[in-house]
């Protein structure tokens, strides 16, 4: 798929019908409530580090604790957004450096972005779990992201096309000398995205905030799985659960896992894992137990509207 407002290619719909708020069921003689949703964040949760340090920050010369600090730094003296902050402080660095960055650099760089292990093979594996369930008849299975980092240095990772759609912050590079963000996903506005993908509005030119009741959704909140990482990931996970989705927290392999046992603690997540993302891992063995029980859940709201359509 084209996003036209770029030019550039964006992870393929497959065909997905876009569901406007208030529209009736498209196929009123078939249950429509068969897509899964795996939703993901980024940075240390596929990813060990911010993908900003893998070869943004080295190529204009910049330590990445240092970096972060001083954009920390800025947006709580300037009380703006941290975000927009840190996306202003990248290019204000390169361009110090004489290092000018377009929109073809930042996919490169998405080449040297490191993964956790499994990562790679995790979206084939998962796929052959649901395809080879007992109840997964008509079942489909999308991946999506969902991220504060760049969406031009996604693109570039191996698993970019893994993605049913991707969202994530942008600039905007034709306008200006010194690149402008086009568009910057916060802690808070990540949970906009969840319900796009709720209603089946995912094209961003299209507003979500019309109502639109719960039977004519697409992919329900019990259907979606979101996987995290820590404090930035908490109201996607708050958001998930409170509708009825789940919530799974992960960690370095060899790190800390206080964060994650701070977040089951709190409800936030159904299950912690290290995030080692291989078959037969915790990962994804936990992933596995929440895709049997959303399997048989979407069976069983099958069966009921089968029931109820023969009482009419």
């Amino acid at each position: 798929m084209v996003d036209r407002s770029s030019g550039r290619h964006r992870p393929a719909h497959h065909g997905a019908p876009q569901v406007r708020a208030g529209a009736p069921s498209a196929s009123a003689a078939k249950f429509d409530k068969k897509t899964i949703a795996l939703v993901y964040d980024f940075d240390g949760t596929l990813s060990p580090r911010p993908m900003q340090e893998y070869a943004f920050l080295p190529q204009i010369g910049a330590d990445p604790a240092a970096f972060w600090a001083e954009s920390n730094a800025l947006a709580r003296e300037g009380r703006a957004d941290p975000l927009i902050t840190y996306m202003h402080l990248l290019y204000k660095k390169a361009k110090e450096k004489g290092v000018r960055i377009d929109r073809r650099d930042l996919v490169a760089q998405g080449r040297q972005v490191a993964l956790f292990p499994g990562v790679e093979k995790w979206f084939d594996a998962i796929g052959a779990y649901v395809k080879g369930h007992g109840q997964s008849h008509g079942v489909a299975l999308r991946h999506y992201l969902i991220s504060s980092g760049l969406s031009e240095i996604v693109e570039g990772t191996s698993i970019y096309r893994r993605f049913h759609n991707v969202f994530a912050s942008e600039y905007w590079f034709d306008a200006y000398d010194l690149p402008y963000p086009k568009r910057v996903i916060t802690d808070t506005g990540k949970t906009q995205y969840l319900f796009r993908i709720n209603k089946g509005i995912e094209d961003l030119g299209a507003s979500i905030n019309q109502h639109m009741p719960e039977d004519n959704r697409p992919i329900p909140f019990s259907n979606m799985i979101y996987f995290g990482d820590g404090d930035t990931d908490v109201p996607s996970m708050a958001v998930m659960r409170k509708n009825g989705g789940h919530a799974i927290a992960v960690y370095p392999p060899r790190g800390a896992r206080a964060k994650c046992v701070e977040l089951f603690k709190a409800q936030r997540c159904d299950f912690f894992a290290p995030a080692d993302y291989s078959i037969g891992s915790e990962l994804f063995k936990r992933t596995c137990l929440l895709l049997d029980r959303i399997l048989a859940d979407i069976r069983v709201a099958e069966e009921k509207w089968r029931l109820g359509r023969g009482l009419r």
